[in-house]
């Protein structure tokens, strides 16, 4: 099975969400959450912050990642890890392939029209805003 990890990072106060504009098919155009693909088995959270490096430059001692949920997709065979942190102080960013944009954390994340995944990254920010308040 095909796994890969999204991660929701926010800038220190919150208000925005640091999301990559795809530079290739599947979803050209639109924005999602950066990541990639999980290179390691077992190692999810380690998987996670290389992705977070490789894409953005953002690194372990820039953020603290949790591990919120696991989706599988059984009929396309893959497993998405989907973590979120929030920045611990300003970063340089480095974009690797995608464009990288913050965005307002408000913002509908389930517009299909701008939102990568069918309406997942709504779905994901739900849960994190979820996780994050209990």
């Amino acid at each position: 099975m095909k796994r890969m990890n999204v991660i929701a990072v926010y800038n220190p106060d919150m208000s925005k969400l640091l999301m990559c504009k795809r530079a290739k098919n599947p979803y050209k155009g639109l924005y999602n959450l950066v990541g990639g693909k999980i290179e390691v088995e077992n190692d999810d959270l380690n998987e996670a912050y290389r992705e977070l490096k490789e894409e953005t430059n953002i690194g372990k001692e820039d953020i603290e990642l949790t591990h919120v949920m696991r989706l599988t997709y059984y009929k396309a065979d893959f497993e998405l890890e989907v973590f979120y942190g929030v920045l611990k102080h300003e970063v340089q960013l480095i974009e690797e392939v995608n464009k990288l944009e913050w965005i307002d954390a408000d913002d509908d994340f389930f517009d299909m029209n701008k939102y990568a995944g069918e309406g997942s990254i709504g779905h994901m920010l739900e849960w994190i805003k979820y996780d994050m308040n209990k």
